[in-house]
């Protein structure tokens, strides 16, 4: 899907965000981080963070140090902003890894997998067969630090959120939400239907990049048994499978 061309509008009193659309798709999803980029490239002073997510990028701004000099604190950004997108610029590169994730998809982890499997009319081996199947482009990371939001899910699986959320959610959950799939990096309440477990560590503070999944990756969950799960060795484990 062709991804539109870029709207700002004000969402609160200090905050402007730039809509290529409402589409989730790779695509659109390129845009917003090559604007992304640009933007911290050229980042003005006033601004408190740069936000991106799907098919937006928000900035949040100080808007007192803004009408220090200008009266208009949103006219203000908005100008610095189509100022950045109006020039010419090479593309950005953005982050095209393939990355592998293991995934342990026995009944002891998958606390829906019973359920969704059941719903969905298929058995609990074909819900991780086609989990496993595809290549999932990560469109942004939220909700928790290193959470990525991955896409999309075979439609023969999507569930919506489970009704009520659990209070905690171990670290290294798999869950589906919608045509989503996602990673809970830490302890966490959650509402995604959870069909697995990973024992690779997705954010860790005290590594020199505690986000190991980024926006731009193109991920592949590689199914594994419970034992292999219980000795799995990170150092041995070739995660990067291609980059560039």
């Amino acid at each position: 899907m062709k991804a539109l061309d870029p709207v700002l509008r004000s969402v609160s009193e200090n905050a402007l965000t730039i809509s290529f659309g409402d589409s989730i798709d790779p695509e659109t999803n390129k845009r917003v981080f090559q604007l992304y980029n640009r933007l911290l490239k050229n980042r003005h002073t006033s601004w408190r963070d740069v936000i991106p997510a799907y098919s937006t990028v928000t900035i949040v701004y100080d808007v007192l140090t803004i009408r220090q000099t200008h009266t208009a604190a949103f006219q203000c950004v908005r100008d610095q902003v189509e100022k950045i997108i109006s020039e010419t610029q090479p593309e950005e590169n953005i982050s095209n890894r393939h990355v592998r994730v293991p995934v342990c998809y026995d009944e002891s982890f998958a606390w829906d997998g019973e359920r969704v499997a059941k719903e969905k009319k298929i058995s609990i081996r074909e819900l991780a067969a086609i989990h496993a199947s595809k290549l999932y482009h990560v469109f942004m990371i939220g909700f928790l630090p290193g959470f990525p939001y991955m896409g999309s899910v075979d439609a023969r699986i999507g569930m919506p959120r489970i009704a009520t959320p659990r209070t905690l959610v171990p670290t290294g959950s798999v869950g589906i939400a919608g045509e989503q799939t996602g990673i809970y990096p830490l302890d966490s309440p959650g509402g995604w239907n959870i069909i697995g477990k990973t024992p690779l560590k997705i954010f860790d503070l005290c590594a020199s990049s505690p986000v190991l999944i980024q926006p731009g990756d193109q991920v592949r969950f590689i199914p594994i048994t419970k034992e292999q799960f219980e000795s799995f060795d990170a150092s041995t484990f070739k995660f990067v499978v291609n980059e560039s």
